[in-house]
């Protein structure tokens, strides 16, 4: 890592960033710091101690919390801390502000050691009472372009009901279409899964068709298109996405869902004023 230096002459309220989460993904191979991506955080630290604004936010999986026994998250916490800066740290759902979409994320807020003396603890959002489902972002969705099934693939999930997985199929064909996968332990639901009205989706990823995460349509035998990904993102309608349809996916499927970033936002927004009344 660069040698760190400051920008004592800029005043910058908030830096936000992000580092890559597949190496601390439940879904990935959990390397951590053993893939070269999780270190990259020290870039994103590098950047903070050179502008040293009032505050910073970073997102990313769950399991940087709990990878390695939390010895990741406390090296992280560490490299922040010997800049300055106390650390805040939630994992929020998205379900719980205004998202169609069980995805929990954690979200890091540092406060530069002198603000935090001064105004006290940040606080995180509040969820609230209100838990969206699929029914309440599926409607008059605009057409948009999607990918298909094989007709192979197609059958198989035409057998299961909204809100289930291979489970609900015959036990001759689930052991066929899940292969070695079904002697495997775990409970694998995310497996031939068909998401239901009545519920949020399960997290999006970034394609709409991997085996082992299958987030099949509710009413449709097909994935979602891109424009009902975006709905279940919280992305308005006009928002517009660029590049092959893979790469639109994969950009909705990496975001941060809009409604939480929102949420965040207004609390941080609400921090940033009370230290600009006291100043």
């Amino acid at each position: 890592m660069r040698k760190l230096f400051k920008v004592e002459s800029i005043n910058i309220d908030l830096i936000t960033g992000g580092f890559p989460c597949q190496p601390f993904s439940y879904a990935g191979k959990k390397l951590g710091t053993d893939d070269e991506r999780g270190n990259l955080y020290k870039s994103f630290a590098f950047i903070v101690n050179y502008f040293h604004p009032k505050m910073f936010l970073a997102e990313n999986v769950p399991g940087l919390i709990s990878l390695q026994n939390g010895k990741i998250f406390a090296d992280l916490k560490k490299e922040f801390e010997k800049l300055k800066y106390k650390i805040f740290f939630k994992i929020l759902n998205a379900n719980d502000f205004e998202v169609a979409q069980k995805r929990k994320r954690v979200f890091i807020i540092g406060v530069r050691d002198d603000i935090y003396k001064t105004h006290g603890s940040f606080e995180f959002p509040q969820p609230n009472f209100v838990k969206p489902v699929l029914h309440s972002v599926l409607k008059n969705v605009p057409n948009s372009e999607g990918v298909f099934y094989n007709e192979a693939k197609k059958k198989i999930l035409a057998m299961v009901p909204p809100g289930g997985c291979w489970r609900d199929l015959l036990l001759k064909i689930a052991k066929k279409y899940l292969k070695k996968s079904f002697y495997l332990g775990g409970g694998k639901t995310g497996i031939a899964r068909r998401l239901s009205y009545d519920e949020p989706s399960l997290t999006l990823t970034t394609s709409p068709f991997q085996k082992q995460t299958e987030r099949c349509h509710p009413e449709f035998t097909r994935p979602f298109s891109v424009r009902e990904y975006a709905r279940i993102q919280s992305f308005p309608d006009e928002w517009q996405f660029f590049g092959s349809k893979m790469n639109k996916y994969k950009q909705i499927g990496n975001a941060v869902p809009v409604s939480l970033a929102y949420h965040v936002g207004l609390a941080i927004i609400a921090y940033l004023k009370k230290t600009n009344e006291k100043q």
